[in-house]
């Protein structure tokens, strides 16, 4: 079975960031911190990702690039890299989900998917 050679846990936390957002302006601040985890059994290279974020209104914004926060992680079997980055959104509601482009020690690529999380401001009184 070849798919337990190549296995990458995704593991997403969100925060609100209140002092970033204005909800008067329609920007809510959101940081999240991303474990990624080398369940297989070969070394595996993040290459690049593939964001897919949704906000209330149900507008998409799809981002890809190099790496994450400028940089592509080589993972040995059993290792985990965490970083955090941010997203804005114009509502105080929405979730981000996508894939990481991942390359093998053997030239094999593939996706390692990032489950859906949602991102959420906390309840605000007036």
């Amino acid at each position: 079975m070849t798919e337990s050679k190549y296995q990458i846990s995704v593991s997403p936390r969100a925060f609100y960031i209140a002092e970033q957002s204005d909800a008067d302006a329609g920007r809510y601040a959101f940081a999240y911190t991303i474990t990624i985890t080398n369940n297989g059994a070969v070394p595996a290279q993040l290459i690049s990702r593939h964001w897919i974020i949704t906000d209330a209104n149900n507008l998409v914004q799809e981002v890809k690039g190099q790496g994450v926060v400028g940089a592509q992680p080589k993972l040995k079997p059993g290792e985990s890299f965490e970083y955090t980055s941010g997203s804005m959104l114009a509502t105080p509601v929405g979730t981000m989900r996508g894939s990481y482009q991942m390359i093998a020690d053997d030239g094999t690529r593939f996706d390692a998917p990032i489950p859906e999380f949602t991102l959420s401001a906390p309840r605000v009184l007036h």
